[in-house]
């Protein structure tokens, strides 16, 4: 397990209150009751942290430690998710993270997915959004400007070739499209959410006296599709959908 991060944020260090403790000062001791195994009285800080408005993701690490060594996987497991949203390339948080749904229950076996699927999902895990919009823009540019040659002139050899650079950027647009839309989601992060309770009876309606639909334990991620009152429909990733009370998980 990768351990605690000591460094801290300038904001957190210059940033003071006129009374109580200030949220430097909360890390810091945070940091001081980890290592002396004190990891509920850790989270207190860090969570202390995160309600006065601050969020890192050192801050979410940490506290996802602490959650870690007082056996709260499913609270551990959504800090992880939440500092990884704030900084997805962390190899750190990222092992952290597979430590902790090591400790999960349930293995779901995911639905298998498409092969232009996997390549999306591998292509946003190594690329940033501002890289994709910029190779989107690109494409985009490159396509008019080539039209405008096309009309603009009448050598055969200029035309066949902006016909192949206009397919070419075509599919180029259509693919960084569906990119962009891809990793717009994942950006926003409110479509997932991890069940924080110990087990689960998920239910084949929005009503406590309909018929189960199946049991999970705390630490899956489940995605959030639609609400009624306090209940809230979550789709497992190998494709069951069920109904919760909205305070047994949280979103990421």
């Amino acid at each position: 397990m990768r351990h605690l991060r000591p460094l801290i944020l300038l904001a957190l260090t210059l940033t003071s209150r006129a009374a109580g403790q200030s949220p430097g000062e909360a890390f810091n001791q945070g940091n001081d009751f980890y290592r002396q195994g004190q990891y509920d009285r850790a989270a207190a800080d860090f969570e202390s942290i995160l309600r006065q408005g601050y969020r890192s993701a050192d801050i979410y690490f940490n506290l996802g430690n602490c959650y870690y060594r007082s056996g709260r996987i499913g609270q551990a497991i959504l800090a992880y998710e939440r500092a990884a949203h704030l900084r997805p390339y962390d190899g750190d948080i990222a092992y952290n993270l597979r430590l902790a749904s090591l400790r999960t229950v349930d293995r779901i076996e995911p639905v298998p997915e498409l092969f232009i699927v996997q390549w999306m999902r591998i292509a946003a895990s190594v690329t940033s959004i501002r890289t994709t919009a910029g190779a989107f823009a690109v494409s985009w540019a490159l396509f008019f400007c080539m039209l405008a040659a096309m009309t603009t002139t009448r050598k055969t050899i200029v035309i066949q070739f902006g016909r192949w650079v206009v397919l070419v950027c075509s599919l180029a647009i259509i693919v960084l499209a569906l990119q962009l839309w891809n990793q717009s989601g994942q950006d926003r992060g409110g479509d997932s959410g991890i069940i924080t309770s110990q087990f689960v009876t998920a239910k084949s309606s929005p009503d406590a006296q309909s018929v189960d639909a199946f049991v999970i334990h705390e630490g899956v991620k489940v995605k959030l599709t639609d609400a009624v009152g306090d209940w809230v429909k979550i789709t497992l990733a190998d494709g069951k959908v069920g109904w919760i009370k909205n305070d047994q998980c949280e979103r990421i």
